[in-house]
């Protein structure tokens, strides 16, 4: 009877099966600091999408120059109020709105290239890693040769013989972005190529691209995603650091490198606190987000990284305890 049952599939209690995506978000979403980074993140999202309406609202230009009632009689920007929300700049320009124009070149840029470089990195790290011999030998310093370039030295160069502009400062953080990763996924590629399911597929046929493509990529997906991510930060900061040395974006159209630039100029921050304050925090908490969001989604997709670093952590407590 008991075996009866215990067949009997009405008795039974359902199994719910949970795919590794599903997994993954509720790891995610246990992360509190991940949580945090994000919501920051998508208010940076929001504000660079609304730029245009607060343009409407507050009836001012991302590069109109208010000289009248944005600048003392001295010539000093004007604090903060209710004509200017976040202040004016040295010209009597409104840095509320020029913040959220600022947002979308920072996000367009750092996105962009980021994916970019993620792509170039897969490509040349995947075959690197899949075929070796003198294809990797050749891509291999081929990296090191990237790596190798001083990235102040060669902007500057490519600034002088073709001028700043938008275009010029995606070229430059993705030649300098691409090599690291590669390197990475050159490694997991040597590793993986070995593997039981990479043989079986080189024995019914596959040639080397269906098997880098179907095979070996999708085992790639975390470490990409988390590079990505991480490479965000990097490219924002790189682009700011170019606007900010005047090699970025070209003026007068926002970025908060060249806000930054602007505040230094003559030490205008020494009485205008906010033209520092304003950007240089908008930069701060973007690039922590997305590190601290690259930091949980590493976390996330790789369960086994994460209690290593607890168990760390709670033996290091250990220790000083004792």
């Amino acid at each position: 009877m008991n075996d009866v049952a215990t067949s009997d599939p009405s008795t039974q209690t359902d199994v719910v099966q949970r795919g590794s995506l599903e997994l993954t978000l509720r790891r995610l979403q246990r992360d509190k600091a991940s949580m945090i980074a994000l919501c920051v993140i998508l208010a940076v999202v929001v504000l660079a999408i609304i730029a245009p309406w607060i343009s409407t609202l507050t009836g001012h230009s991302p590069i109109e120059q208010f000289r009248d009632i944005g600048l003392s009689p001295a010539g000093i920007p004007v604090g903060p109020g209710e004509q200017f929300w976040l202040g004016t700049d040295q010209l009597g320009r409104d840095v509320l709105v020029r913040l959220a124009y600022g947002a979308r070149i920072s996000l367009l840029v750092g996105v962009f290239a980021s994916v970019l470089a993620s792509t170039i990195a897969v490509i040349v790290g995947t075959t690197a890693g899949y075929h070796g011999g003198l294809t990797d030998i050749v891509l291999s310093r081929l990296m090191d040769l990237v790596m190798s370039v001083p990235f102040l030295l060669c902007a500057l160069a490519l600034v002088s013989a073709f001028g700043p502009s938008l275009t010029l400062s995606v070229c430059v953080i993705v030649f300098f972005s691409w090599a690291p990763m590669a390197r990475v996924i050159r490694g997991q590629v040597i590793s993986l190529r070995k593997q039981d399911f990479v043989q079986a597929s080189r024995s019914l046929g596959a040639g080397p691209l269906s098997i880098m493509v179907v095979d070996i990529l999708p085992n790639l997906a975390a470490p990409i995603i988390v590079y990505t991510t991480m490479q965000i930060p990097s490219s924002i900061v790189f682009e700011a650091t170019l606007s900010f040395l005047g090699m970025g974006i070209v003026p007068p159209t926002p970025s908060w490198g060249g806000m930054l630039a602007d505040a230094s100029s003559n030490s205008l921050y020494l009485v205008a606190w906010w033209l520092v304050f304003v950007p240089g925090t908008a930069l701060l908490l973007t690039t922590l987000a997305f590190n601290i969001l690259g930091d949980g989604l590493r976390d996330a997709l790789d369960p086994k990284s994460a209690r290593t670093v607890r168990r760390f952590r709670l033996q290091s407590k250990g220790a000083s305890k004792r």
